[in-house]
């Protein structure tokens, strides 16, 4: 069975929401958002730098959110909630997939850093900012993209699961405005799926 290292408020919660999507057995190992916890000699072990998703199927130990997805949706699901290469949808999908790591994310880490993770006294209002900034641009062109779609390709598929993800998490800091209507309502669908209801739950 598939075993998954999680902690709450992290891109583990990506890997819980795609298994309940294609419904595929696993099992949890929860662990507190924490050094306890993640820089303990026996996570590292997982991990080198103590940070969760891991995914670990059978002899295979495997990091990296988009890596899990990838390898979950071809040796568990033959592709599934992945256009084959032949779609004309398959470099859309490309795009947003990565584009989740490439652009959304590094802001969003330099907020959570700037206004939760670091004590008040050493926060950087300028850093801050400047992230806000760049997550707003970064944004632009998914509210683009969204517009007459549903989906970030029309139909669910695993770039949701990644791009949303975030998006769900930018939306939660206030940095999906309301002068981004594609956003919300994209937000508003993710949420109200039942495997994703059932993946924040357990943040």
């Amino acid at each position: 069975m598939l075993k998954l290292h999680f902690a709450p408020n992290s891109r583990a919660g990506r890997i819980v929401w795609l298994l309940e999507e294609l419904g595929l057995p696993y099992e949890l190992n929860k662990m507190a958002f924490h050094p306890k916890d993640l820089k303990s000699d026996a996570h590292r072990a997982r991990h080198p730098l103590g940070r969760v998703p891991v995914l670990d199927d059978g002899d295979v130990s495997i990091y990296e959110s988009g890596a899990i997805v990838e390898y979950i949706i071809e040796r568990h699901k033959n592709g599934g909630l992945k256009p084959a290469v032949e779609d004309a949808r398959y470099p859309d999908y490309l795009q947003w997939f990565h584009y989740c790591e490439g652009m959304v994310m590094p802001p969003i880490n330099t907020i959570v850093v700037q206004t939760i993770l670091l004590p008040p006294e050493r926060r950087d209002e300028t850093a801050l900012a400047q992230a806000q900034r760049l997550l707003t641009k970064s944004l632009a062109p998914v509210e683009e993209a969204l517009q007459g779609r549903d989906y970030l390709i029309g139909d669910f598929s695993a770039a949701d699961v990644m791009l949303g993800h975030s998006i769900f998490m930018a939306n939660r800091m206030g940095c999906v405005t309301d002068d981004m209507p594609n956003l919300k309502a994209y937000v508003a669908r993710i949420a109200a799926r039942p495997a994703f209801d059932k993946a924040i739950n357990m943040q």
